[in-house]
């Protein structure tokens, strides 16, 4: 169901900072993240299973990233895949507010939905069951399976985690990050959030990192962009909870 941490303007060196853990059941077919064949311009990792991204970067500096609203009891069974939903964002020529009324007007053929997109310098997030958008000014957010401003046990670690690394060099991020995205601590029942789903499993997907024996984090995703506006990625694979391969890591400018 994935997990964003994300830094706007609050690092000296990086203006924007996202950590992110994919979460999925492991069966389900991955390439991990490259430039595609069919879209060069495209960094992102792919759903074989339906041909998306949960999260992506062109290298003209547009971000896409996804995390599914928790709610199984709104489930549509024939419902499209929300992957798509960020790689046409990258891929096509389509300002911010011309993609939002895709959305907005698409919405309600989707099970629930937060969207990152725009972009590096100007971000927003939307939901598609609020229908609401919101700008990403200078500051910490933590996107889950609820709306953005839902303030989950591992949201608020995970942002306690991302303001502390911003206090480190930049080289030194990635590190603290890996940490933060690894962090398999449980939130205690009092503090679990009721989204439907029996407790045993809320407690289970109350970790930043899930491990349970079919599903879990399948990789974790950091994304820099620095003051000479280059980004670098990194992104580290798993399999039932353990490394997988080893880290795949991109930079490039943004051109």
């Amino acid at each position: 169901m994935c997990i964003l941490f994300i830094a706007v303007k609050q690092h000296p060196d990086l203006p924007l900072i996202i950590a992110a853990n994919r979460d999925e059941f492991y069966q389900r077919p991955t390439t991990p993240s490259g430039f595609w064949n069919e879209y060069p311009s495209i960094l992102a990792g792919k759903d074989r299973q339906a041909g998306g991204t949960w999260m992506g970067v062109t290298r003209g500096g547009k971000i896409a990233a996804l995390t599914n609203v928790r709610e199984p009891q709104r489930v549509l069974d024939n419902a499209p895949s929300r992957g798509e939903l960020t790689v046409n964002y990258l891929t096509e020529d389509v300002s911010t507010s011309d993609y939002l009324q895709c959305c907005q007007s698409s919405r309600q053929h989707y099970n629930g939905y937060n969207l990152l997109f725009g972009e590096w310098h100007n971000l927003h997030v939307y939901n598609n069951r609020s229908d609401t958008l919101t700008v990403l000014k200078p500051g910490f957010y933590a996107l889950s399976n609820a709306s953005i401003d839902m303030h989950w046990p591992k949201q608020r670690r995970g942002v306690k985690g991302l303001q502390a690394a911003c206090q480190l060099p930049a080289d030194h991020i990635v590190d603290a990050l890996l940490t933060v995205l690894q962090d398999d601590h449980q939130a205690p029942e009092e503090a679990l959030p009721d989204t439907g789903i029996p407790k045993d499993w809320e407690r289970l997907l109350s970790s930043i990192f899930i491990t349970t024996p079919d599903y879990g984090t399948r990789c974790s995703t950091i994304l820099t962009v620095d003051d000479q506006q280059h980004i670098s990625w990194y992104e580290q694979t798993y399999q039932n909870g353990h490394p997988s391969s080893p880290p795949r890591t991109f930079q490039f400018a943004i051109g």
